[in-house]
């Protein structure tokens, strides 16, 4: 006889089931979490300085500084940040460095102002300003504790001048002006007993000089100057205790230069002895107890001292490798860091520089190949359980990631690329499909039955660490806004950023995770030699009806040098998995990028790519792209903006190229310029409606229930001028010597159809310009605040049809075409308000059909958004 069924057991494990499917029902959020950003993510730019702070106990930490003028301290287990100061970028910081264990230093402005930092939580404790000559390479130099001196005294060179500052207070303990004119100092030293400081300089790119001051007074105790033949590029390492090797100006001869008695002697080196490929530039790297690196565009090369007599090359890794600086591992050797490629891995080998044919650590690390080569490294050791020395090395790769590398693998990496956004554009997700697989429901089922198992256990207080955190990955998962299909309003995006390492990214609406990412091949400088930079992303593809299956794709625009000539790069990438569908290389210059309205039969945008010769290329290259422009071509005007010469110029496009068989090419007519007077004026903005902005009505309903009708035209530009004292910043200029002067222009006759003058006021001006009118943000300097300023311009032609007679007879003109060339009959309204906050972006709403009210989105200079209703 069979055994009954467990009814009883099934009951209850039903019951468990509903109950904790229930308990996902009851979902709040506390009255403080409103208003919250959904989420929020914090990055520091590509990393050019580190330091470590690795302490016996407590959190070990690395002090960075970066290129987006960033100083910031990160968890050395985790790669979190612990604070982080963004500095200004009028106050480029130059050095980095740590005193007494709990200072960090840093120098900014050229060597004049001198900062110090609480290392646990980065307050600052003192600031001093350095009064220094024009310097182009500051230095800065931490003392050690000695008999000499109290404290660690922290030496600032630049140009001429020389400074020992207390790390404790910031104050001035002495300072000396150098007497050699024309001298930049180029290396700060110190004796063993701590009792001399030695600086080395160059002035007049051939003489060398050498000075013994005293650390405790500054007094001059010994000058020594030296002509040398040929001129310096200003490259000086220091080669050994002695000696210093410098590079010549045309960069083909090394001078090993030593001090001896109170005499210098040198030796030249030629360069092409050493290395065979002397193309492109090259660079010194002093790495201790003799030991230079050598880098060239193809190779590294690592060289032995010889005293003066000359250099031998004891290895040579090929490129792309990058080198750390020495670190001190015992009183009289150290050891160095080579990270370089080898396949589809990065190798990380250590060496000490008292012997530099061995090894001591070799490993091979698996990384993502989208992260280009390795371009700096910064070595750290550590102590094993054993007593042996272990290393660790901080990696920056060439799209501004950070990797901390250890014991072979990746520990953490950081996607600081993101701190240098260029461009961004965003991109519809996929339609949920309706039909699901048998194999898809059995998966999901087996997935939701484990998801409320796991919930109950949370809920009962049984679930372990591992187990709750598979809880909250859940919760994120099955979270609504995080769904990588469209929703029904449209909130959910890919957002793809392209940032200036030629890196695009694509980033989930819903929680900010990353989906993925590509460093285009096209925008790397070891393609074409030189440093491309990145320009524009734009969408390229927006898929509809017949092409309705096909993926939606983005172009990104590029140059690929540093000139204004240089030829242009295409590159367009499928939105959803971030393949490079096609790269090329244009046989013309980027100077403006014009995305056009209009469409092909593919649903490809067409664009319009302006040179420097003043010919503007038609993208996509295809017949029915062609077509399709060619049909409104006549209704094609675009202006340009010349900053440095003051002037604006509209264009219409013609037929005809100077270039032979390229049917895809235009050349331009230039219809209208307008010059502003120099003394007078100078042009801080410029702005202009979204091509493709939708507009719901044509009539605004006024306070007094009268009708007036907007002026609607995509060929509106609104300009903002300054006074040239008012150009700088805040306080640069009087009230009586600042003004600012609001133009709304049309782009198609160069008509100025209103003027107004802010006096008193100047930047930085910020505008937005949406349907017919523009809002601008400015400084009143006579009242010590911001202000917004709202102007809105109506079409006065056709302030007849508000007749009811007249518009039920058809007796109207509201189907009547407009044209700039009519002279239009406007009416214009503005007004100024007080506006508390200062404001560092500015945008407006869009939505599908234009019903929405549009909101102004504000963000200020304290990273707040702000959201204002904007005039409807």
């Amino acid at each position: 006889m069979a055994a009954p069924p467990r009814r009883p057991l099934l009951t209850l494990l039903a019951g468990l089931l509903v109950v904790a499917s229930l308990a996902t029902l009851a979902e709040a959020i506390y009255e403080d979490q409103v208003g919250l950003a959904d989420w929020h993510q914090k990055y520091i730019g590509k990393v050019k300085q580190a330091v470590y702070h690795s302490q016996k106990s407590g959190r070990r930490r690395v002090v960075v500084l970066t290129e987006e003028n960033v100083i910031a301290s990160l968890d050395l287990r985790s790669g979190d940040i612990f604070w982080r100061h963004v500095i200004d970028k009028n106050d480029l910081l130059d050095q980095l460095s740590l005193s007494l264990g709990k200072y960090v230093l840093t120098l900014s402005s050229g060597g004049t102002i001198l900062r110090a930092w609480n290392l646990p939580d980065g307050q600052m404790i003192w600031e001093t300003n350095l009064q220094t000559s024009t310097a182009s390479n500051p230095q800065l130099h931490v003392m050690p504790n000695s008999k000499v001196t109290k404290d660690n005294l922290v030496l600032v060179s630049a140009g001429r001048w020389i400074y020992a500052v207390s790390s404790i207070d910031g104050s001035i303990s002495w300072e000396k002006e150098l007497s050699l004119d024309g001298l930049e100092t180029k290396q700060i030293l110190q004796s063993p007993e701590n009792d001399i400081v030695y600086a080395v300089g160059i002035a007049r790119s051939s003489k060398l000089a050498l000075y013994h001051l005293s650390a405790k007074t500054g007094e001059v105790l010994k000058d020594i100057q030296e002509s040398l033949p040929g001129e310096l590029s200003g490259e000086i390492v220091l080669g050994s205790d002695d000696v210093l090797v410098a590079l010549n100006k045309a960069r083909s001869s090394l001078f090993l230069i030593k001090f001896n008695s109170g005499r210098i002697s040198y030796n030249k080196v030629h360069v092409s002895d050493l290395v065979q490929d002397l193309s492109g530039t090259f660079k010194l790297q002093s790495l201790s107890n003799g030991v230079i690196a050598l880098q060239t565009p193809s190779t590294v090369s690592l060289l032995k001292l010889k005293d003066t007599d000359g250099l031998e090359v004891v290895q040579r890794f090929d490129q792309p490798a990058a080198l750390s600086d020495a670190l001190t591992i015992a009183e009289k050797d150290q050891a160095f860091a080579v990270v370089r490629h080898v396949g589809s891995q990065i190798e990380f080998i250590v060496k000490f520089t008292s012997d530099v044919s061995s090894e001591i650590i070799r490993e091979k690390v698996n990384i993502d190949q989208h992260r280009g080569n390795v371009e700096k490294v910064f070595l750290n050791s550590y102590i094993r359980t054993d007593k042996s020395h272990g290393f660790r090395a901080l990696v920056v790769m060439e799209d501004h990631s950070l990797l901390l590398i250890q014991q072979g693998k990746v520990v953490w990496s950081r996607e600081d690329g993101l701190a240098s956004i260029v461009d961004v554009t965003t991109s519809e997700l996929p339609v949920e499909k309706d039909g699901v697989s048998v194999a898809d429901v059995e998966h999901n089922l087996f997935e939701w039955l484990k998801g409320h198992m796991l919930k109950l256990k949370g809920t009962l207080m049984l679930a372990n660490a591992d187990e709750v955190a598979a809880i909250q990955a859940l919760r994120l998962k099955s979270s609504e806004k995080n769904k990588m299909t469209r929703d029904h309003n449209g909130f959910r995006k890919l957002l793809i950023v392209l940032t200036k390492a030629g890196k695009v990214i694509a980033l989930h609406t819903g929680d900010g995770r990353i989906i993925w990412s590509n460093l285009l091949p096209s925008l790397r400088a070891s393609r074409f030699g030189v440093m491309p930079s990145a320009l524009r992303i734009y969408q390229w593809q927006v898929p509809h009806h017949s092409v309705m299956r096909e993926n939606p794709s983005v172009l990104v625009v590029g140059k690929s040098g540093a000139e204004s000539s240089a030829p242009g790069v295409f590159s367009i990438l499928d939105s959803y998995s971030g393949e490079e569908l096609n790269a090329m290389k244009l046989d013309h210059s980027v100077v403006q990028i014009i995305p056009l309205t209009l469409k092909d039969l593919s649903e490809q945008r067409l664009h319009l790519i302006v040179d420097s010769n003043s010919n503007a290329h038609l993208y996509p290259k295809s017949p029915d792209a062609l077509d399709v422009f060619l049909h409104e071509m006549p209704n094609l005007y675009f202006y340009s903006v010349d900053i440095l010469a003051n002037v604006i110029r509209g264009y219409s496009l013609q037929k005809s190229c100077d270039i032979e068989g390229d049917e895809y090419c235009f050349s331009t007519k230039e219809l209208w310029s307008i010059i502003f007077p120099s003394d007078s004026e100078r042009i801080a903005i410029s702005e202009t409606r979204k091509m493709n902005e939708v507009v719901h009505t044509q009539a605004k309903t006024i306070g007094d229930h009268d009708v007036m009708y907007k002026y609607l035209s995509k060929n509106l530009v609104f300009v903002a001028t300054v006074s040239p004292k008012a150009a700088g910043d805040i306080g640069s200029a009087l009230p009586e010597e600042a003004s600012l002067v609001a133009y709304l222009i049309d782009a198609v006759t160069g008509r100025i159809l209103h003027r107004v003058t802010h006096h008193g006021a100047q930047g930085p001006i910020h505008a937005v310009l949406s349907e017919n009118w523009v809002v601008y943000h400015y400084f009143n300097l006579r009242a010590h605040r911001f202000e917004m300023a709202v102007i809105e311009i109506y079409d006065q032609s056709r302030a007849d049809n508000k007749d009811v007679m007249k518009l039920i007879l058809g007796k109207h003109n509201l189907s009547a075409p407009i044209t700039s060339y009519a002279g239009p009959e406007v009416v214009v309204k503005s007004q100024s308000y007080f506006f508390t906050h200062s404001v560092k972006a500015m945008a407006v709403t869009q939505t599908a059909k234009g019903i929405t009210s549009k909101q102004l989105l504000i963000g200020t200079i304290s990273d707040q958004e702000l959201f204002e209703v904007a005039v409807t």
